[in-house]
């Protein structure tokens, strides 16, 4: 009898971590479904390994996905500091593939002004953002994703704020590409992913996940099967609709691509004006 044929995501894994028999992620939790996606891309794109690729994370639950998972160099930062450890990285070595793998609260929140001004520089960097709409490690608490209205251990009454559109907001401030879908559509994530893998300047890729644990539970949103039922019956945008401002809400969130450009990014900017990319030794 032929041995079971290994899962294509393990030749990129510490297979250390599983033989311990447990995983940072809650039941139902979407951070591993947002991993297969981007291990699928790094396959599509013919890499046998993650030689050259350097990983940034925070804090909370999608910084988990990089480290301690992958069999790479990866940098666990400090909370809302991802992208600017990684701004850090890019230029000190601009020959790594720089990928940051964080959630909602610590790129968007916490983080929202490195994210910004990465964006504005078009910085040569891929970033994933797990949005599950919540603080979902430290207890549930309400995010700059969360939708109006909603309950969260901070808001027992509501959320009364209104969202981000991250996809929105990281397209106007000047990214290269952005793109967002959700972990119902792996197949269409893992083609975004593959795509801003290869594109110069800044690439982005938001990811609405579930998390039944703190947010569907205090959200009254249910198991891990509703999210999925939910992102499916969410509307995907027309290749080359204007992307015009919008409040996100659970039923009109729009998946799909929202910036796609060429412009020059920030590595060519600097050889442009100082003969030299990334940050050279004294």
């Amino acid at each position: 009898m032929s041995s079971p044929k290994k899962h294509f995501a393990l030749q990129y894994l510490r297979e250390e971590i599983f033989s311990r028999g447990a995983t940072p992620f809650c039941p139902g939790c979407g951070n591993g479904t947002i991993s297969n996606s981007f291990l699928k891309a790094v396959k599509d794109l013919g890499h046998e390994d993650l030689t050259g690729f350097a990983f940034v994370s925070g804090i909370g639950c999608g910084a988990w996905i990089p480290s301690p998972h992958y069999n790479a160099d990866t940098l666990h930062t400090t909370h809302g500091r991802a992208l600017a450890f990684a701004t850090g990285l890019k230029l000190s070595r601009p020959e790594l593939k720089v990928v940051v793998i964080s959630g909602d609260g610590d790129i968007a929140g916490i983080g929202g002004n490195h994210l910004i001004h990465a964006a504005r520089r078009n910085i040569d960097m891929t970033v994933i953002c797990s949005n599950n709409f919540n603080y979902g490690m430290t207890g549930g608490q309400v995010s700059a994703t969360t939708f109006s209205g909603d309950t969260t251990s901070t808001t027992p009454f509501g959320n009364p704020e209104r969202p981000f559109d991250i996809s929105r907001l990281v397209a106007a401030a000047g990214a290269n590409y952005v793109a967002r879908w959700t972990t119902a559509h792996p197949v269409q994530a893992s083609r975004a992913i593959k795509t801003a893998l290869q594109r110069r300047g800044f690439t982005f890729i938001e990811m609405l996940s579930q998390c039944p644990t703190a947010y569907g539970r205090r959200a009254k949103i249910g198991s891990a099967q509703k999210f999925l039922e939910w992102f499916k019956k969410l509307p995907v945008r027309k290749k080359g609709e204007p992307v015009e401002h919008s409040v996100p809400t659970p039923e009109g969130t729009d998946l799909g691509v929202f910036a796609d450009r060429d412009d020059m990014g920030f590595l060519d900017a600097l050889e442009q004006t100082f003969g030299t990319r990334g940050v050279q030794p004294k």
